[in-house]
């Protein structure tokens, strides 16, 4: 009976099918996770970042404007209609110059780019091998970039997000804050290596 519960609403055992990212991607959003006070932390004009599960693209277009013409960000989602919809939004707000779309692979993320920061929002409790999904995360970022892990509080409870942590603990991060975020457990990682902070960044620029 659940299979085919799933079957009807196009509901996959690991992903939130795209059709429910208008319950989360939606205007009202701003009032409780402001741009720029989630990111301008971990970016700076000209970095690099990555969404990754970037949904609609709430993220992806905030961080456009925050890195700026110079910079880029890479939107990275398994279901390319998701990517379809960050297109259109990103062209509306004028950033889509900056963005580059990526669909990931069901097993792995594919991405060969290297970046300054990178951030998981309400997604890696549906990644199914967290241990390789936290190496790649871990490979495809500059030393001293941040990652910013962000998940569901009333979904993701306390003892599953340390288990979810404790992947990316091991595939080398570091941990650098607990950021408060709203309805939500963070932890700020950083990769071991040359600091590269936004402010630092944007001085040296």
């Amino acid at each position: 009976m659940l299979q085919r519960v799933r079957k009807i609403l196009l509901f996959d055992e690991h992903v939130c099918p795209w059709w429910l990212g208008y319950f989360f991607d939606n205007p009202l959003r701003r009032l409780f996770h402001k741009p720029d006070a989630l990111f301008r932390p971990y970016l700076g004009p000209g970095m690099t970042a990555v969404d990754i599960g970037c949904g609609m693209g709430f993220s992806t277009i905030a961080m456009a404007a925050i890195v700026g013409a110079a910079g880029r960000v890479i939107a990275a989602d398994l279901q390319p209609q998701m990517l379809s919809i960050v297109h259109r939004r990103a062209t509306k707000a004028g950033v889509a110059d900056r963005i580059e779309l990526h669909q990931c692979l069901s097993d792995r993320l594919g991405i060969t780019a290297t970046a300054d920061f990178a951030l998981t929002f309400w997604m890696a409790h549906e990644v199914p091998h967290l241990e390789a999904f936290m190496e790649e995360i871990h490979s495809l970022l500059k030393p001293g970039g941040s990652y910013l892990l962000v998940e569901p509080a009333v979904h993701v409870g306390a003892r599953r997000f340390e288990e979810i942590s404790g992947h990316a603990l091991q595939a080398g991060f570091v941990p650098a804050a607990r950021p408060e975020i709203a309805f939500s457990r963070a932890v700020a990682f950083e990769k071991p290596g040359i600091i590269h902070s936004a402010a630092a960044h944007h001085t040296d620029r």
